[in-house]
């Protein structure tokens, strides 16, 4: 598995660039990899089905000057900036075993994680709903995946020192929620995980046995998606 700290300028580049390294991997040209970004700067990102007005506050975030987007993978909507910390695994299908199949991938990667963090923090880290790691009944971090013939993508966040009011003010109560949330509202959901971003990181890369740093990315094609998909208006409104 190979190691990436690659985080753009912007909030298109780095949407981009998790796209960008599935198609490459995908493509065979491309190796398992995980990446870790966090965002510079504030915005939201609605999941790839997600309806926009249905999920976020666009009045606000249209007078502060707060970016909507759209990911190529499913889930949903998140609060993206400071103290955020995503991470993408980009990993290869295999015929047979956990990483065959939608559902057991979920369960294979959550499990991983879950252990990972537990061991640093304790066990209080457990997976809620489908793709959700939480303390107790608070949620710190979600996830999704897409899935194409060869690889798959599987990325999320972490919570780990993040403005949770940012939460409430840009986004509405999600359409679709886990049984366990039981329509509380953002503050009373989310929490932020009590570990520093580079403790994260060391701990899922110790979890994935990253062995080398990935010293090359295909820019020209995250520059390309930068720039016809996640800045077209057609695509971040499609639903």
């Amino acid at each position: 598995m190979k190691y990436l700290d690659l985080t753009f300028p912007t909030p298109q580049e780095n949407l981009a660039c998790d796209e960008a390294l599935l198609d490459w991997c995908e493509n065979g040209d491309g190796d398992e990899v995980i990446r870790f970004w966090e965002s510079p700067t504030r915005f939201v990102v609605v999941g790839y089905s997600n309806k926009i007005r249905a999920e976020t506050n666009l009045a606000a975030c249209e007078r502060d000057s707060v970016p909507v987007l759209r990911r190529c993978t499913g889930g949903g909507t998140v609060m993206q900036g400071p103290g955020c910390l995503n991470y993408t695994l980009v990993l290869r299908i295999p015929e047979a075993g956990p990483l065959a199949h939608l559902t057991s991938t979920n369960q294979f990667i959550m499990e991983h994680h879950r252990d990972a963090l537990a061991t640093v923090l304790g066990n209080t880290v457990v997976v809620r709903g489908t793709t959700d790691l939480a303390i107790g009944e608070r949620k710190f971090s979600g996830n999704a995946q897409r899935r194409k013939h060869r690889c798959l993508i599987f990325h999320g966040t972490f919570l780990c020192r993040f403005n949770l009011a940012l939460v409430e003010k840009y986004l509405l109560m999600p359409a679709r929620q886990p049984d366990y949330r039981q329509n509380r509202a953002h503050k009373e959901f989310l929490t932020n995980v009590p570990l520093e971003p580079y403790q994260v990181r060391v701990a899922l890369a110790r979890c994935w046995s990253v062995d080398a740093a990935l010293t090359d990315v295909p820019q020209e094609a995250i520059r390309r998606l930068a720039a016809d998909r996640y800045s077209s208006r057609e695509w971040t409104f499609k639903f």
